[in-house]
């Protein structure tokens, strides 16, 4: 999953991308409402997580643009602005959800997993099932055919992305867009690499495989067939 997070302070800001990083998302950031925009222009998130106080602008008219530009996915806006109004500013502006300043990391982390489930394939749920594997979003585990399984962060997000997408390809260029950040050099085999890396736990034991290469293209998540 690929976050934009907006804020301009820099010690949050380092905070709260350090910690999304760590539970496996890919994160750019602006520090600004010019920024934002250019990044909004050129890629597609999963999330924005946007301050409202922004040194050149304001984070609702942002909420507007990004609503005006059709941006279907989830807004949490961050703000130490916690009256009534403001908030409804902000949720009349196309936010889905507000957290006020100073916030504990978890509760952050909290909403961003409800919004990304609420706005998901499955809304109701914290599972993503295909076939015989299982991945609980909440606990952070994986298991196929009942045999638990123990995957790094980064194989977590990337079979994650792999999951929501089943039964369509995904090219290689996708899954950096959606697994990586922007820093990430593009030219590299990274993907292939961590695709063998989670093929050798998902597939290698089993009989079927389920993570396909979709030659010239990238890869998608199918049953073998028969």
């Amino acid at each position: 999953m690929r976050i934009l997070l907006v804020e301009d302070e820099k010690k949050l800001a380092s905070f709260v991308l350090k910690g999304l990083a760590e539970h496996g998302y890919a994160v750019d950031m602006a520090e600004t409402y010019k920024e934002a925009i250019e990044l909004a222009s050129d890629n597609d998130y999963d999330l924005v997580v946007l301050d409202v106080m922004l040194p050149d602008g304001n984070g609702v008219d942002f909420a507007n643009w990004l609503r005006g530009n059709d941006y279907k996915g989830p807004i949490l806006m961050l703000t130490a602005l916690t009256s009534t109004t403001d908030k409804v500013k902000g949720l009349d502006a196309g936010a889905d959800d507000y957290l006020a300043k100073p916030f504990a990391f978890e509760e952050l982390m909290a909403r961003v997993r409800a919004l990304l489930r609420r706005y998901g394939d499955s809304p109701e749920s914290s599972v993503l099932k295909f076939g015989d594997v299982e991945m609980n979003l909440i606990s952070r585990k994986v298991s196929r055919s009942g045999q638990d399984i123990s995957l790094t962060t980064r194989e977590f997000a990337l079979l994650e992305y792999l999951m929501r997408n089943a039964g369509r390809p995904v090219s290689r260029t996708q899954i950096i867009e959606h697994v990586w950040d922007m820093s990430f050099d593009s030219g590299s085999n990274v993907v292939d690499v961590y695709v063998n890396m989670l093929r050798k736990k998902i597939d290698k034991p089993f009989d079927s495989k389920i993570i396909q290469t979709v030659v010239g293209f990238g890869y998608e998540m199918r049953a073998e067939a028969s």
